[in-house]
């Protein structure tokens, strides 16, 4: 690709901090409002219902995370895909690819939504429902079901849209949705006495208006468009979207795998606390809410990154890549520093806004997030780095440092510390596999800019 071919694209030639921030924001907003469906219904669940059923809207929480990883499997790689593909100049790829990503959405999401449905009793048991709450959380569970269609095509076309350059759409929509969502909890729980179904309801009804806006865009799609004769699954284009994709999968899913282990510990050792299995439970659900908004933001930033490192790493700009990581993980890092201290400083008060006069939730809020976010500061660049490799299509690092925080640090370090010191043993786990991840990160992107460096890529 020579010089002229680079600056009819601006991801060649805009500043790259600007860039960032133009689809970052974006993007960050985007989450940031898909999570608030449900830190909304907790707050308003938490004052109408009280503990059981936040405690519900907890354990439902995490096939909330696992439609939403099937969705960024898909929309991820179906858009790092495409920025490689219009990098090196292969329209008719970015065509096939985007068409291919359509029909895996629509397929994925029918199948979650039926799976849901028929497995809810175990869904609940497995996801760590306790017996008080199980009523409510199948209840919710249940609800919730024929919103994740709608959550899954609006969470990847967020990532497609923007891989067209019209970040802005999706966070439009998500807004919509949301505002719905906040209009209709209060009526169905309070003015219709409707509890945790009611919530149930008004977030699939949020999640039904934004996922149908954001489907209404595919026929304005700029850079790349969808051809019915490429609506049927190539095994080349399906493979490459996955691949690329399956980092982003496996985030969520060891999310999601966290959170269920989580749950099963807060049920098993908060009842052995101070705080009782109810409560604790609760806390925790609430606590990961709170904290999928901080996460939303290095999401946006990594994501950000991932047009600009594939259009220049396929045009083989390779300065601009290594100066769009630099940017990124500075970011990230004033960001981490930032919600550490909103995290050490506020707990109690982040946990009076869902139940409110119960000082004993209070103190619970206060000590599970000091302990839970104790190495939040160091939170942020392996996400930053895991997306920069999978920004230059090599997912198999990218797809280690997800692996390693969750399935080799986290889940083991809570299981093994939870039975030598209990709730706080179990809460302890996340700072330590924080700092383990942050040392991996950084390790694996100074080896790779090392051998950019042997190769003269880079000075």
């Amino acid at each position: 690709m020579n010089n002229q071919e680079i600056t009819q694209n601006p991801l060649g030639t805009e500043p790259i901090k600007k860039l960032i921030v133009k689809y970052s924001i974006p993007t960050a907003l985007t989450l940031m409002v898909n999570y608030l469906y449900n830190i909304v219904d907790q707050i308003f669940v938490g004052q109408g219902v009280g503990v059981t059923g936040m405690a519900a809207t907890n354990v439902a929480f995490p096939l909330t995370i696992i439609a939403m990883s099937i969705a960024l499997l898909i929309g991820d790689g179906c858009a790092a895909n495409i920025s490689l593909c219009l990098g090196r100049k292969e329209y008719e790829d970015a065509n096939r690819t985007v068409s291919n990503a359509v029909t895996l959405l629509i397929g994925s999401g029918i199948l979650i939504l039926l799976l849901s449905l028929i497995f809810a009793p175990q869904i609940v048991k497995l996801f760590g429902s306790t017996d008080n709450a199980f009523a409510d959380s199948l209840v919710y569970t249940k609800t919730i079901a024929w919103g994740l269609p709608f959550l899954m095509i609006s969470a990847a076309l967020t990532a497609i849209i923007r891989a067209d350059g019209n970040p802005k759409y999706t966070m439009k929509c998500m807004i919509i949705g949301t505002v719905i969502n906040l209009v209709l909890d209060p009526v169905f729980i309070f003015g219709f006495k409707m509890g945790v179904f009611g919530a149930g309801v008004a977030t699939v009804i949020g999640q039904a208006a934004a996922g149908i806006l954001c489907l209404l865009y595919l026929r304005k799609l700029k850079t790349v468009r969808i051809c019915k004769a490429h609506l049927k699954l190539s095994v080349n284009i399906t493979g490459r979207i996955l691949a690329l994709g399956f980092p982003s999968l496996l985030t969520q899913i060891m999310t999601a795998v966290v959170q269920i282990t989580m749950n099963n510990l807060m049920t098993i050792y908060g009842a052995v606390s101070v705080y009782g299995s109810d409560m604790a439970l609760s806390v925790y659900g609430m606590m990961m809410k709170v904290y999928q908004i901080a996460h939303a933001m290095f999401v946006g930033v990594s994501s950000a990154t991932q047009p600009i490192n594939g259009f220049n790493f396929g045009a083989k700009n390779y300065g601009r890549v290594r100066q769009t990581y630099k940017t990124a993980a500075t970011i990230a890092v004033v960001v981490s520093l930032v919600w550490f201290a909103v995290y050490q400083l506020l707990g109690r008060q982040i946990g009076m806004l869902f139940v409110s006069g119960d000082s004993m939730y209070a103190d619970c809020s206060q000590h599970i997030f000091r302990i839970f976010m104790m190495a939040f500061f160091v939170y942020g660049v392996h996400m930053v780095t895991a997306s920069f490799f999978q920004g230059i299509g090599k997912p198999a690092k990218s797809l280690l440092i997800p692996l390693s925080r969750q399935a080799i640090f986290l889940i083991p370090l809570s299981i093994i510390l939870s039975s030598k010191f209990g709730l706080d043993g179990a809460l302890a786990a996340a700072p330590i596999a924080d700092i383990l991840v942050f040392i991996l990160a950084i390790s694996l992107v100074v080896g790779e800019f090392r051998g950019w460096k042997k190769k003269q890529w880079i000075q």
